[in-house]
């Protein structure tokens, strides 16, 4: 059934004029309901100092309602109130229209802290593993460290507990390979590059650092990071770090020092007994204590920190992935994860205004985004988990990621209850600021997971679609499979380009392309048309022209054939009707 009759709202400008406001302002808020809708009355019930007002909102056409609200405290709620002409009532929240008293859990909401620089909504963000994307001439030339297992460019990596090589496996990616390969990332049509670790740490993936005074000699060192700066910026691209704020490796020299008993001892968690606290148990992984002021000038605060020296030139980084920003700061009754957030934002900002600053989180980041810490979040659970739930093949080799079973297999209006339930609880701008993520480096890889080329594709116009960031793991494009996370970083096979999914490749640039051409896939509303197990079909609605996406995961017609305004000139088509297929129409 269509679902276009529901009365809608959302945080686009077709129903916000005022996006992002400041304290004090009004902001006029509109709400749209079918022609045949029995409202009769309408009001937009926010909060006022925790207060619940009423203001009236008025008809300006059969099918808009318009209200104004003030921006009183930082962040507003609101939500609609319905009295329809028989006397019956509905509230209409983030969440949908209901015939009872919701909890304000899902209502709108508005934040008067500054939004993400508007460059981050606009981009396509592509992930490097930098040990496993490209080796450049320079890398036969460098000594093997003492830690390290080589292996061989065209061997599958080691990934279970039980072998040594899921972290030392060495390939020997470098930062001037990734220089290199410049054009491929181009032609997936991302403009942000983003690369996990690059400072040195006894391991392949360098989340145990060993200083943060310096680039990893491996990649290349200071100066290979200078020259990935300055070749991705001289193509009007974006560069983002990733930074451990949570923790350091134990061969870190602020940790040896510790072990001393010299004076950053108090800036981890020791015991009387000498142990100490660490990342979920690897004592790899000592906890950093953000209560130390010390502490946080040296790695958060200030332009003399960490955070800070990475974004000044030559290496001028854009901004900051926080690796576990979900646990930075928090260690069972010390919680000043706020703060550590509200720290690297303004150390980040004051050097560059337009730094983009995204937390890790694997969960719920309702409670630490829409603030003025973290701009948004990796959104696994508001996205990756609904689209793995929906497209995942009944029988697949993926793992799951921080569950004891698979993501369940789930319809599709179940997964669109999923979608819109996460995206209210975030809010529509952090949502909208936020990562779409179909693989990582921490999860399995979503070709393992789908197994369909063609649904694969549909996941990535999802992916593309679907309000937030696209952010791309290097190999999604080709097809590259892993079971979880270590396998899915497996080497980029530059010399087995024969075997690339290609297809799939120029389903990703094409997407990218529209999402540059068409202002409704980045600023553009919400509004679901319809779902059922097997199809799901939604409005970018804008301003400047409106895109329909219509998806199957299965074989079968048009399920929107028919609907009055859904048929247009179509922009992009993945798959036939004998298999799963996506297309993007112009309405």
């Amino acid at each position: 059934m269509s679902l276009l009759a529901e009365p809608h709202h959302d945080g686009s400008p077709l129903y916000v004029d005022k996006p992002s406001p400041t304290l004090g302002e009004l902001v006029t808020v509109r709400l749209r309901v079918a022609a045949d809708d029995p409202a009769q009355r309408v009001w937009v019930r926010t909060t006022y100092d925790a207060e619940p007002t009423y203001h009236e909102c008025e008809r300006i056409e059969p099918t808009w309602w318009q209200g104004t609200i003030p921006v009183h405290n930082p962040v507003t709620h609101y939500r609609f109130l319905i009295e329809d002409s028989d006397g019956d009532q509905r509230w209409t929240t983030a969440n949908g229209t209901v015939a009872h008293d919701p909890s304000d859990t899902f209502d709108f909401r508005l934040s008067a802290h500054a939004p993400a620089p508007q460059w981050s909504t606009r981009t396509v963000v592509y992930q490097i593993f930098p040990d496993r994307f490209a080796r450049s001439a320079a890398a036969d030339d460098r000594p093997t460290p003492p830690w390290a297992k080589p292996q061989p460019w065209d061997s599958l990596p080691a990934y279970e507990p039980t072998d040594d090589r899921t972290w030392l496996g060495f390939y020997g990616g470098d930062l001037d390979g990734i220089v290199d390969h410049l054009d491929h990332i181009e032609r997936v049509g991302a403009t942000t590059v983003y690369l996990t670790p690059v400072f040195p740490g006894e391991s392949n993936h360098r989340y145990n650092a060993s200083t943060f005074d310096r680039i990893d000699p491996l990649l290349g060192g200071d100066e290979a990071y200078a020259r990935l700066s300055a070749a991705v910026h001289d193509r009007g691209w974006h560069l983002l770090g990733d930074l451990t704020a949570n923790h350091t490796g134990d061969t870190h020299e602020w940790f040896r020092q510790a072990l001393e008993g010299g004076a950053t001892r108090d800036w981890y968690f020791f015991g009387h007994d000498g142990s100490y606290e660490c990342w979920m148990g690897h004592e790899t992984l000592p906890k950093l204590d953000h209560t130390r002021a010390d502490m946080r000038r040296a790695m958060t605060e200030g332009p003399d920190s960490t955070v800070a020296r990475w974004l000044r030139p030559p290496y001028s980084l854009d901004g900051w992935r926080i690796d576990v920003a979900n646990m930075s700061g928090r260690l069972g009754a010390t919680d000043v994860n706020h703060d550590v957030a509200r720290t690297i934002r303004d150390t980040a900002t004051v050097l560059n205004p337009e730094a983009w600053v995204i937390g890790e989180h694997n969960h719920d980041a309702s409670g630490d985004i829409d603030g003025d810490g973290w701009h948004g979040t990796m959104n696994y659970s508001g996205f990756s988990w609904p689209i793995w739930s929906w497209l995942r093949a009944e029988r697949n080799d993926a793992r799951p990621f921080g569950r004891p079973i698979p993501v369940a297999r789930r319809g599709g209006e179940l997964v669109m209850r999923e979608l819109r339930e996460w995206r209210a609880r975030y809010g529509w701008r952090a949502a909208q600021q936020s990562w779409n993520i179909l693989s990582s480096h921490d999860s399995a890889r979503i070709r393992t997971l789908v197994v369909d080329p063609a649904v694969h594709r549909v996941a990535a116009g999802l992916q593309f679609t679907l309000p937030g960031v696209p952010m791309v793991f290097a190999g999604d494009e080709i097809g590259l499979e892993g079971v979880l996370g270590e396998d899915g970083r497996r080497p980029m096979p530059w010399a087995q380009q024969e075997a690339w999914d290609t297809t799939t490749l120029d389903v990703y640039g094409a997407l990218a392309r529209l999402r540059r051409e068409h202002p409704a896939l980045i600023d553009g509303g919400l509004r679901w048309a319809y779902a059922d197990d097997e199809a799901l079909a939604y409005l970018r609605e804008h301003p400047d022209g409106s895109l329909l996406v219509v998806a199957r995961r299965s074989a079968g017609e048009d399920p929107v054939a028919g609907i009055e305004g859904l048929d247009g000139e179509v922009l992009l088509a993945t798959g036939t009707r004998d298999g799963a297929w996506l297309e993007i129409r112009a309405v």
